[in-house]
C-alpha cells in the first residue's frame, strides 16, 4: 500500500516535469509505535535540495511544518494549489527555501486525547519530528523550526507553539478553530446533535473534560506562557464571515496576546471558511515563514 502511494507520487511529479531543475513532493509513511498505526506524510523540497545535495552536502534548511484541518489529508495542500503558489513566489523571488511537511492527521486536533486511547501530541513530538528532521537535511534546533495550520490544523499550530515555545521559532495559522464557547455549552450543544461538539467530544471527552480542554486550550497558554512567546513570530488570520464562528476566537486571541503584551499579526479578512479563502492568503502566510526564518531570496 504504501509503495503503491509513493509511485503515484512519482508519476505525478515525472508528468508535470521540465528540464530544469523542479521542486518535489516526497510522500511516504511512518510506521508509529506511540499511535499504533501508520502514519501518511508529505514533504515540499524546494528545487535546489536535490541539486544542492551533491554541490552544497553541508546545507542545511529550515522546515515549515504544516497541519491540514478536519476532512483533509497530508497530501490536500499540495493537490489544492498550494504547491503551484510556493513555486510561483519562489520563482518571484518573494520565498527563500525551506521545507515544508505536512503529516497526517485525521480527526486528532493535533492533541493528546482526553482518554489517553490517542496520543498524536506525543507522537508528533516525539517520533514524527526526530524522524523528519533525521532524515531530510534540516536545521537543528528551534530557529529553523516553525508550524503552521488550517481550521482543526491552525488549532494545532497554535497549540504547539504556545505550549511549546522552546520548540517553534514561528507559527500561523489560517481560520483556526479557535472555541470561546464553555465546555458547559458545548456539552449541551452536543445534545442537540451540533457536528461540531460531536468531533470535540471525541477529543475532549463526552461530557468534555475541563481540565484537558484548558490543558490545550490556546487562550491559557498564551497566558501561562507569555514571556517565552515574546521571542515567538506570530501570524493569524480569520475570514470575518466565518462558517464556524471561529472568527470570535481569532479576535478574542488576537486581545489576549495584547493583553499579555506579545507581539502578533492578526488579520481580519472579508471571508468564509473556504479554499477559496485559504489559497487568496496563503502566499501571505509564505511570506510572513520566510521572512521569519531570515531567508532572502536569490535574486
Amino acid at each position: 500500500m504504501i509503495r503503491a502511494f509513493r509511485l503515484i507520487c512519482v508519476l505525478f511529479l515525472i508528468a508535470g516535469g521540465s528540464a530544469r531543475a523542479q521542486s518535489r513532493i516526497d510522500c511516504s509513511a511512518l510506521n508509529s509505535r506511540i499511535l499504533k498505526q501508520v502514519v501518511r506524510y508529505c514533504v515540499y523540497l524546494p528545487a535546489g535540495y536535490d541539486a544542492g545535495a551533491a554541490e552544497h552536502p553541508a546545507r542545511r534548511y529550515p522546515v515549515l511544518y504544516f497541519l491540514h484541518g478536519l476532512g483533509d489529508n497530508e497530501q490536500t495542500l499540495f493537490n489544492s494549489g498550494g504547491w503551484t503558489l510556493i513555486d510561483d513566489l519562489r520563482n518571484q523571488h518573494k520565498l527563500g527555501d525551506f521545507l515544508i511537511v505536512a503529516p497526517e492527521g485525521r480527526r486528532t486536533f493535533y492533541i493528546n486525547s482526553a482518554d489517553g486511547s490517542v496520543r498524536y501530541n506525543d507522537f508528533f513530538l516525539q517520533e514524527f519530528i526526530p524522524h523528519v528532521e533525521g532524515k531530510y537535511r534540516i536545521r537543528s534546533g528551534r530557529a529553523g523550526r516553525a508550524i503552521s495550520g488550517i481550521s482543526m490544523g491552525g488549532y494545532g499550530a497554535v497549540r504547539f507553539a504556545f505550549a511549546h515555545p522552546e520548540l517553534f521559532s514561528a507559527v500561523s495559522a489560517q481560520s483556526a478553530a479557535l472555541i470561546t464557547e464553555s465546555p458547559q455549552t458545548l456539552d449541551s450543544a452536543s445534545q442537540t446533535g451540533a457536528p461540531l461538539a460531536g468531533v470535540l467530544g471525541a477529543v475532549f471527552g463526552k461530557p468534555i473534560n475541563v481540565a484537558h480542554w484548558n490543558d490545550n486550550s490556546p487562550f491559557v497558554l498564551a497566558k501561562r506562557n507569555a514571556a517565552a512567546l515574546r521571542k515567538t513570530a506570530i501570524y493569524f488570520n480569520c475570514g470575518q464571515d466565518d462558517n464556524y464562528g471561529f472568527e470570535k476566537g481569532a479576535a478574542a486571541l488576537h486581545e489576549e496576546l495584547q493583553k499579555e503584551g506579545v507581539k502578533h499579526e492578526y488579520h481580519p479578512y472579508p471571508g468564509d471558511h473556504s479554499l477559496t479563502y485559504f489559497l487568496s492568503h496563503f502566499a501571505e502566510v509564505m511570506e510572513f515563514h520566510s521572512k521569519a526564518f531570515g531567508l532572502l531570496p536569490q535574486h
